[in-house]
């Protein structure tokens, strides 16, 4: 993996703090939240978005959109570090008046792009977005993060035909492929998914990357598309990354730890109980 050092600490710390976060508000998916975490912290963290961090609302912005939701704890912790929105607003998560929910939601902060966690939609309101930029003749990008589960929604495939008939090449779609969905693996659920057939066939271009990787995350993409179609970045990442017992493991899709359980989380995250309390 060609992480730093640095960044692996950074990663770690992030880790950690969505699992507090969770843990104090009672909830959280924190297996989805650890898998896409390294390629959040690209997006935001590593420069990959084009942003003004002191104007929201710039209309040349990049634009992201967490269409898989229930990952919403990892995507505030990271916009945090990066600056965007303020520490209270992430320790408030789901404590009375809290300033955030569970979910992406635009009235949290200016910062959201879109009300995501009914799953599906994500795709549709990017290629929506993609397609004003697109008239108004904007440089600006469109990525948009899917779960490999939430491609079970058809709204995902009639956004994925339209895309290309549009030429919306500004369009990026992300798919956290970890291969688990709600109550078991995805294959087990669908059978083969074979993503990147699929998407090809619909007329987008395909790259395939390891998630967890960010440099070769990151180099995916910065490089220059030519070919005048949508893209897919199918990532390759473990569910639950991090937390040996929630690795690959689907009955941790939702679910915070009993005490026997709590006991590795805080071992392998470097937690004390003070800071549980």
């Amino acid at each position: 993996m060609a992480n730093t050092q640095q960044e692996e600490l950074e990663l770690q710390e992030l880790r950690k703090q969505i699992f507090i976060t969770g843990y104090k508000g009672g909830m959280a998916h924190l297996a989805s939240c650890y898998s896409c975490l390294e390629m959040l912290y690209a997006l935001y963290v590593k420069g990959i978005l084009n942003y003004d961090p002191k104007n929201p609302h710039w209309q040349e912005r990049d634009r992201f959109i967490l269409s898989k939701g229930h990952a919403g704890l990892a995507l505030y912790c990271v916009m945090q570090r990066a600056g965007l929105i303020r520490e209270e607003a992430v320790t408030s998560y789901l404590q009375e008046e809290s300033l955030i929910g569970g979910e992406p939601c635009m009235r949290d902060s200016p910062w959201v792009e879109a009300t995501t966690g009914s799953l599906g939609h994500g795709l549709s309101m990017g290629l929506g977005i993609a397609t004003a930029l697109k008239l108004n003749h904007s440089s600006a990008k469109v990525y948009v993060m899917l779960g490999d589960g939430e491609c079970e929604e058809g709204t995902v495939w009639e956004a994925a035909m339209t895309a290309p008939a549009f030429g919306l090449d500004a369009l990026v779609a992300i798919l956290d492929c970890n291969r688990i969905q709600k109550m078991d693996f995805v294959e087990k659920t669908i059978g083969a998914a074979n993503w990147s057939e699929r998407f090809t066939s619909f007329g987008w271009q395909v790259d395939e990357v390891d998630g967890h990787d960010m440099e070769a995350f990151q180099a995916v993409l910065t490089k220059e598309n030519h070919s005048a179609k949508p893209r897919l970045i199918l990532a390759h990442t473990v569910k639950g990354k991090g937390v040996s017992i929630m690795e690959d493991n689907p009955n941790w899709h939702f679910k915070l730890p009993g005490r026997k359980e709590r006991k590795i989380f805080t071992q392998e995250l470097g937690i004390t109980e003070a800071e549980l309390v």
